[in-house]
């Protein structure tokens, strides 16, 4: 697959303004495709304020299909390389590419929490500044790299799992429809939302599943899930892919609303004819390219020397503000949080438009 679309184009040039952090004297763009990984390129410069010119910045999302990935990406400078499916082995060839082009950092989703943690230890060891961001990477006790977290992770889980018992009257089987297995900000939330439940005696947890983030599995799942349990109450998706693939199957088999309810993380601009036509009611999302814009700063600074792993230590991220960098905590190394979820529903969705 390869992406030539000026839109494309026009998101890959948003991604190196916001890795260098300032003006651009130059952005152009070019994009190929090779062996089931599909590569974009831009250039940019920095225009002064501290941020090193020439920064080359791998960007290595979770795969290349993932609309909320897509719009993530447009947050740096940069190579945005990855493989089409959501496993470790697909962004290990970019994470050697990035170590063979000699990049000044590498901001990756992880696909999987430590099976890349040789690679990127490799490219740590050679002095390649190291972001994770949506979901992180777990590489040993010795702190090597900066979480860029979407929002606090107790938090969603929380709010997740509130949102649906609101719906619901905290009565009632319920499911996830995940992402991967193996994916590290899933199954983060996912561990939240279990306790969550605990304060909903009358609403049980009777299966998880997991859609890989490719709309086909998704679906197959949830099929499966409607079939094993007919008396479902409620679904939470904490995937973009997931409950937009849920909600268009309800949206086309609108008997099952009658005592099915569907929540979770997605992005507006796919969600918005299922919560104006009533599929769905209420669901929750930051923004997306804010995260990615956040996590280009993030890596331009400590590529340049202005930012460090130090708990307590700032950095600026341009119109976003200043962020603080956290102490590790819970599995989690140094990190920083964007800021809490934005729920959607009927009577803001037409605020939004990623």
């Amino acid at each position: 697959m390869t992406i030539t679309s000026g839109l494309r184009r026009k998101a890959v040039c948003a991604l190196a303004l916001a890795t260098v952090g300032l003006t651009a004297a130059a952005c152009s763009s070019s994009s190929s495709s090779s062996g089931g990984t599909t590569t974009s390129t831009s250039s940019a410069q920095a225009g002064g304020g501290g941020i090193k010119k020439g920064l080359l910045v791998y960007f290595i999302p979770k795969d290349t299909q993932n609309p909320y990935e897509v719009i993530a990406d447009q947050g740096g400078k940069v190579v945005v390389s990855s493989g089409t499916a959501d496993t470790a082995a697909a962004q290990i060839p970019s994470i050697q590419a990035a170590i063979q082009a000699h990049a000044n950092a590498i901001v990756i989703a992880g696909n999987d929490p430590s099976a890349l943690c040789p690679s990127l230890n490799q490219a740590a060891r050679a002095g390649i500044k190291i972001v994770s961001f949506d979901s992180d990477v777990t590489c040993g006790s010795s702190p090597n790299h900066l979480f860029i977290n979407q929002a606090n992770t107790e938090q969603i889980g929380e709010s997740e799992v509130s949102l649906l018992a609101a719906e619901i009257g905290g009565t009632g089987q319920i499911a996830i429809l995940s992402a991967a297995a193996s994916a590290t900000n899933q199954n983060a939330w996912i561990g939240y939302m279990k306790q969550e439940l605990t304060k909903y005696p009358n609403m049980k947890l009777v299966s998880t599943v997991y859609g890989n983030d490719d709309p086909a599995t998704s679906l197959q799942v949830l099929q499966g899930l409607l079939s094993a349990y007919p008396n479902l109450r409620g679904i939470i998706s904490p995937t973009t892919v997931g409950i937009s693939t849920a909600a268009q199957y309800l949206d086309t088999h609108k008997s099952l609303l009658s005592h099915l309810t569907l929540t979770g993380l997605g992005l507006p601009s796919q969600m918005r004819k299922y919560v104006e036509d009533g599929t769905v009611a209420k669901f929750e999302l930051w923004d997306p390219s804010n995260l990615g814009y956040l996590a280009g700063y993030a890596a331009a600074s400590l590529a340049s020397g202005l930012a460090s792993l130090t708990p307590g230590s700032t950095f600026k991220a341009g119109p976003l503000g200043s962020y603080t960098v956290l102490a590790p905590a819970a599995g989690t190394g140094p990190s920083v949080v964007l800021g809490p979820p934005t729920v959607f529903t009927k009577a803001n969705i037409n605020q939004y438009h990623f």
